[in-house]
């Protein structure tokens, strides 16, 4: 498959992607964001797809998404403008993590809450459970638009799929939409659950530390075939079309 054809099928997922994180209520305005990277241009170029400034999620299609560089520079003929926080960010990791293909960023009321709080996610049920060893913790630093966080940020980052930004919110990496997703699912679940379980009376039960250590072995490490069946029966129950169908 040439890059362009491969181009159009990654918008056709990120657009699609934009518009299930309407539908599950995981917005914000017109803020936080959700990148792809492409695949390198000619010249060895990184370029990577990003929601254009100003729109909602749920306005997000393939055609309107915007394609920038490493350093923020839209390519091409579009004039759209990106939002500072999210090339800060997802540039950093994009340039870092040559496996992080996408990049997905939100700012739910579970993630926000549980990044606010000292112990951060414990891996005390089902979700959590899962993410022992692969969740990351980066301190708040402001509104993230100074370059000079950038090397902070991916040295926080470091091999895990998942972070936690300290009184802020959550991210998750993946090798392309459909992981990123569950990934991201998996650790917003974790995170409401904990809210859930810490509303009610008397101590949680604590989950066997030999149990942890084969837990992670199951759902969220799982083949991409399983991401892309998640994501696409999601997509269905959604009723989002991804422009290919």
């Amino acid at each position: 498959m040439d890059n362009s054809s491969t181009e159009t099928l990654l918008r056709r997922d990120l657009a699609a992607c934009y518009r299930l994180f309407d539908w599950l209520g995981w917005t914000e305005l017109i803020f936080n964001h959700i990148t792809v990277r492409l695949p390198e241009s000619p010249k060895g170029h990184t370029h990577y797809l990003i929601n254009p400034f100003g729109l909602h999620y749920a306005e997000v299609t393939p055609e309107n998404l915007v394609r920038v560089n490493l350093q923020g520079d839209v390519q091409g003929e579009a004039k759209q403008l990106v939002n500072r926080a999210g090339f800060v960010i997802h540039s950093a990791i994009h340039a870092a993590r040559g496996d992080a293909h996408c990049i997905m960023h939100m700012h739910t009321t579970a993630g926000c809450a549980v990044s606010c709080k000292e112990e951060g996610l414990r891996a005390d049920n089902f979700y959590s459970a899962m993410l022992v060893g692969d969740v990351a913790y980066h301190d708040y630093e402001g509104v993230t638009t100074k370059l000079d966080e950038q090397p902070r940020l991916v040295s926080s980052l470091g091999q895990c799929n998942h972070m936690i930004l300290r009184n802020h919110g959550l991210l998750a990496v993946g090798p392309d939409v459909p992981t990123t997703f569950n990934r991201l699912w998996t650790l917003q679940r974790g995170c409401e659950i904990q809210l859930a379980s810490d509303s009610g009376a008397g101590p949680n039960r604590q989950i066997a530390r030999e149990v942890l250590m084969e837990v992670p072995k199951s759902r969220v490490a799982a083949s991409s075939e399983i991401h892309r069946l998640v994501f696409d029966a999601m997509l269905r129950r959604a009723n989002i079309r991804r422009a290919d169908h």
